[in-house]
């Protein structure tokens, strides 16, 4: 039986923060990743799709830690980063409390019409450009047969019509590895040829060694992770 040649679409904030962020495997090797994920095939180009991340009052290190993690796929030629950015604009959210309150008030019987959650007046950072490049490379590399078959590492919806366009327009198999989610995607597992949630095991067979070598000299993996 032929190796199918995969290459590999990864939705880094998906991935992030639906299977990663709460873990310790967040020093993670994508290259052996996506191997993982298809290991009777060949992985043989991964792309993966971010953005810079700013300084938080909380959290001023947060960049320090993302480019420390980026110079370490950076040490793989077979991994490539593309890049969306972030919009950060003010904007008014009801409070969860007074969502919550109102809501229980409603489970109770109790009239709630005319009720109005309290609103906060806050910061909102929007990940732009992430679902669409995303899309538009998965569609080119197929309509070029650069692949036999396509992983895509996410759980946007937002996905279904480009992997519906590659699977049924340039029929190319497309293998869906989703994010650990209560919510996995109903209409991306309508249009994968497989849907699959991604585990523990995948994740912590696929760390990078703690210190790496590149051309700027010796590095580790941030302290925490």
């Amino acid at each position: 039986m032929l190796l199918l040649n995969i290459w590999a679409y990864i939705d880094g904030f998906n991935l992030y923060n639906g299977a990663l962020k709460s873990t310790p495997y967040r020093w993670l090797d994508l290259q052996s990743f996506s191997q993982n994920l298809r290991p009777t095939d060949n992985v043989s180009k991964v792309k993966f799709f971010t953005a810079k991340v700013n300084a938080r009052p909380n959290d001023p290190d947060q960049p320090v830690r993302q480019m420390r993690y980026w110079r370490a796929l950076r040490t793989m030629n077979t991994i490539e980063i593309i890049e969306g950015h972030f919009l950060t604009k003010p904007t008014y959210l009801p409070e969860v409390t007074s969502v919550d309150a109102i809501a229980a008030q409603q489970n109770a019987g109790v009239n709630t019409r005319g009720m109005r959650p309290t609103m906060a007046h806050v910061y909102r950072s929007e990940e732009k450009g992430t679902d669409v490049n995303l899309a538009i490379h998965l569609v080119h590399d197929a309509h070029l047969g650069r692949f036999d078959a396509a992983i895509v590492v996410s759980n946007d919806s937002d996905l279904a019509g480009a992997v519906g366009i590659v699977k049924k327009e340039i029929s190319k198999p497309v293998f869906f590895f989703h994010p650990s989610s209560p919510y996995p995607s109903f209409l991306l597992k309508k249009e994968a040829t497989r849907f699959r949630e991604i585990t523990n095991t995948h994740l912590s067979n696929s760390q990078f060694p703690s210190s790496l070598t590149d051309s700027r000299g010796p590095f580790s993996k941030p302290s925490g992770w």
